[in-house]
């Protein structure tokens, strides 16, 4: 930036000041292109609409166009181009009717190496389910015999594909006011949801995980749906969750024949009483499995009427106990049994009366309820989540602008450890895929896919103090470099105490471990005229820091100025004299971690007049003024 610029955004400034105090649930740094080495690769044309998938080979990404299907190499940075082929008549007729374009709807990996399932759906809505190779030049799609009924599937639709290769049932959702709305089954036995009449919008499909009884294996759906309290103060959605069980069949012929005699509702609830803050726009859900299917956890994204976005935690084991022990909404007399919404292994035989009090009592009275793990207004999209073993949780946040919020979750609190700006320009994340087990998380916009890597560590900083301050779970302080966490790496996920890291070393000889105790080294001599107006310029890091300037032979501190930029410090000069002559030091602190950041030694330029400076100064201020007036 221009002395010019940086004198120009000290006077707005002035007149728009920030304080530091505003900033809650802040990120501590900022990450751009600049700072990380990002690998991206371009995707063909301009896509509205991209699902992301990991491939079978660790460097393979596999992402969805409209009708095409992109598979990308991180290794090599190439991008191959496949064009699925849905429908027997478009293999042999004519494969440029628009009944053969079908857009791509679902994708999803099979248990058997190197083989994708997807679906499309074409301009009379009709969807084709097919098992495809990617090593297969000609894209052929094999239909699958126990799909061929599958009905059309919307765009952005929770999906599952469960089963061996042998037997394997597709579970989709349809979102809407008509047709099958609801969870639907498609395979040996295909189940439907029974008509709400009332909108819902589905948001995710989550697995239980498998227990130690299969029998009693279930899945959840969590969605909106729109509220039939009309009252004008009424929120327009309300969020809910539904379970239904995997070994369901149906009901007998007569009564829920092809529909669910297990599925259950539940009202979602993220907010806080004491405030009164509420969140019921659901906007994302990710899953954290665990080993034992009572630890998985569910990660929802909420928002507000008023652009508030907030992340609740639930688990697994309080979503089964709503559905398990709470009142049926609605219904006084005695729980018939087995109780409505058990696992039976077959679901054709059970008594009349449960299955009349699952048609018409499916909800639950009782609420699953959670209070915020992090609550801002930032405006975010989607979340994805990372367990990182003995650390805690980091969680994902993509922002409005193409940033990425990267959050530490540890005994219930949370805090922003970067943004991550990926993109060189404002785009809108598309999709957002994390695949823990290669430390990779992948976002695409409408033309570019890119490769974060999860312990990118240097950037910050080169002392053990920078590198604890981070509370990074994936970053720690080898003696040299802040770099990937080991066992013989330094951190302090949970409080971040700078201090381990003097007291991890003392003792140690500078021989054994290079351990710097500053970055800066001879003040900058700067020569200035008399009478002249000088600003000086102090580079910032984290944003939890304060800053502030020290003159030499003064004891108090001058605060820093952030001009607009939050990662500059300015120090203005009103007029440049004998007494302001002497050392400048940018000092940052940092719970209780003072650092030296950039020194500046100004001497008095007794040759020069100062005029044309001093006359640019005020030049300046009017131009400014002008502009704000």
């Amino acid at each position: 930036m221009s002395p010019l610029a940086l004198f120009a955004l000290f006077l707005v400034q002035l007149f728009f000041p920030v304080k530091a105090s505003d900033f809650t649930h802040k990120p501590r740094v900022t990450l751009t292109d600049k700072d990380v080495s990002f690998l991206r690769i371009q995707l063909p044309g301009n896509n509205s609409h991209i699902e992301l998938l990991h491939g079978h080979l660790d460097n393979i990404v596999y992402a969805t166009g409209r009708r095409h299907l992109f598979q990308t190499n991180f290794h090599s940075s190439r991008t191959s181009i496949m064009s699925p082929v849905f429908g027997e008549g478009c293999r042999s007729n004519d494969p440029t009717s628009p009944d053969c374009h079908y857009n791509i709807t679902v994708l999803r990996k099979t248990e058997d190496k190197n083989q994708l399932f997807l679906c499309g759906t074409n301009g009379q809505q009709q969807t084709l389910c097919c098992y495809m190779n990617p090593s297969d030049d000609l894209f052929n799609c094999t239909p699958s015999n126990g799909n061929k009924d599958i009905q059309h599937i919307n765009e952005r639709e929770p999906s599952l594909l469960i089963g061996s290769s042998e037997v394997k049932e597709f579970y989709t959702t349809h979102s809407g006011i008509e047709g099958s709305v609801g969870i639907n089954r498609f395979g040996k036995n295909r189940l439907w949801t029974e008509k709400s009449g009332t909108e819902q919008r589905y948001v995710s499909l989550v697995a239980s995980g498998q227990r130690e009884d299969h029998l009693q294996d279930r899945l959840y759906a969590f969605y909106i749906e729109k509220n039939r309290d009309s009252r004008w103060d009424s929120d327009l959605w309300v969020p809910r969750v539904a379970q239904v069980c995997t070994a369901d069949l149906g009901g007998p012929k007569g009564l829920l024949q092809f529909r669910w005699t297990s599925k259950l509702s539940a009202r979602l609830f993220c907010g806080d009483h004491e405030s009164r803050q509420y969140f019921t726009q659901l906007v994302d859900v990710n899953t954290v499995l665990a080993e034992r299917w009572q630890d998985t956890r569910i990660y929802a994204l909420f928002r507000n009427s008023w652009g508030v976005s907030a992340v609740c935690v639930y688990t697994i084991v309080d979503i089964d106990r709503i559905f398990k022990t709470s009142n049926f909404k609605g219904y006084t007399e005695p729980v018939p049994s087995p109780r409505p919404g058990e696992c039976v292994k077959d679901s054709t035989k059970l008594p009349m009366d449960v299955l009349k009090m699952v048609d018409k009592y499916s909800e639950m009275e009782e609420w699953v309820t959670s209070g915020p793990l992090l609550v801002t207004h930032h405006y975010y999209h989607h979340i994805r989540v990372d367990r990182v073993q003995g650390k805690g949780n980091v969680l994902f946040l993509s922002l409005e602008n193409g940033g990425i919020h990267k959050v530490l979750e540890r005994d219930g609190r949370a805090f922003v450890i970067a943004e991550l700006q990926p993109f060189n320009y404002i785009a809108h994340i598309l999709s957002m895929m994390l695949h823990s087990s290669t430390g990779k998380l992948y976002v695409g916009s409408s033309r570019e896919l890119v490769q974060i890597d999860l312990d990118s560590c240097e950037q910050y900083g080169s002392q053990c103090e920078d590198c604890v301050l981070a509370r990074d779970p994936y970053c720690g302080w080898d003696g040299n470099h802040c770099t990937t966490a080991t066992n013989k790496t330094i951190q302090d996920v949970e409080n971040g105490n700078h201090q381990i890291c003097s007291n991890i070393f003392r003792g140690v000889t500078a021989s054994k471990v290079y351990f710097p105790r500053s970055s800066v080294g001879a003040a900058d001599g700067i020569r200035v005229p008399p009478s002249s107006k000088y600003f000086l310029n102090c580079p910032t890091l984290s944003s939890h820091a304060e800053y502030s300037w020290r003159h030499h032979g003064n004891t108090t501190a001058t605060p820093c100025i952030s001009p607009g930029s939050e990662h500059q410090c300015l120090l203005l000069i009103e007029s440049m004299g004998p007494e302001q002559q002497g050392t400048y030091s940018c000092v940052s602190e940092e719970r209780g971690y003072h650092r030296t950041l950039v020194q500046y030694q100004l001497q008095l330029d007794s040759g020069a007049t100062g005029l044309v400076s001093h006359r640019l100064a005020w030049l300046v201020l009017t131009l400014v003024l002008t502009l704000l007036c």
